[in-house]
């Protein structure tokens, strides 16, 4: 069996990726979640990634890191990983790649962090821009494949690419348009993504790193987490 290394929930966007596309595609896996700042974890890291980063997945002493390296891995073994059609396939592997290297001022100025809510304090032209292309993204692969899902009728991996921007977007109460809002929604309530959901809220550590960019460009914020 797989196990697949992941930091928090509350936080790592890159674990998302290949952690909801296995458990929607019923890929069985064991978690190993390590997670950030805490004393050991940095050793920890080190010795279960070849980059020290997550996710990565292990296939026995086989080691996968980066989570599109992981993703095209699975899908050498595993069906469902790509749309079936050839267009949508790689209209989806461009679409990935695009989110994968890109939308850095979405990243940068709206970090993931699940359970909080944040009213930012402005909106760079920077992040203006990246959230007009998310828009245009969507809506083009939502029209040209019909749905419900970015590139097909089922969930495959550019929909996990962009299962930490549909937290994003509601941690940071931003809106596109209701057709992407609504696809957004869609993402949220898959059940696999109701699991990370609510276990990120559950967590126990906070990182300060992390704590500090969520509240760098914040008026306020309201913290759903439990503990």
């Amino acid at each position: 069996m797989y196990t697949l290394v992941i930091g928090n929930k509350n936080y790592s966007s890159w674990s998302l990726r290949p952690w909801v596309l296995m458990r929607a595609l019923r890929i069985d896996f064991e978690e190993r979640l390590v997670p950030f700042g805490e004393p050991g974890s940095a050793e920890l890291f080190k010795a279960l990634s070849p980059s020290a980063r997550v996710p990565c997945l292990h296939d026995g002493e086989l080691r996968i890191w980066d989570s599109l390296a992981i993703v095209e891995y699975l899908a050498e073994r595993h069906a469902g990983v790509w749309p079936d059609e050839a267009r949508a396939r790689a209209w989806a592997r461009s679409a990935t790649a695009e989110m994968h290297s890109g939308f850095q001022a979405l990243r940068n100025e709206c970090s993931m962090s699940c359970g909080q809510r944040v009213v930012l304090r402005s909106r760079s032209q920077s992040l203006e821009n990246d959230l007009r292309r998310l828009t245009a993204l969507w809506q083009d692969g939502l029209a040209l494949f019909g749905g419900p899902f970015l590139a097909s009728s089922t969930f495959t991996a550019v929909d996990a690419f962009f299962a930490p921007v549909a937290f994003r977007l509601q941690t940071y109460g931003l809106s596109l348009s209701p057709i992407c809002d609504a696809y957004a929604s869609r993402l949220r309530d898959l059940p696999a993504m109701r699991e990370w959901y609510e276990a990120a809220l559950s967590e126990p550590w906070r990182e300060a790193a992390h704590e500090k960019a969520v509240a760098a460009g914040a008026v306020s914020i309201t913290d759903l987490r439990q503990v």
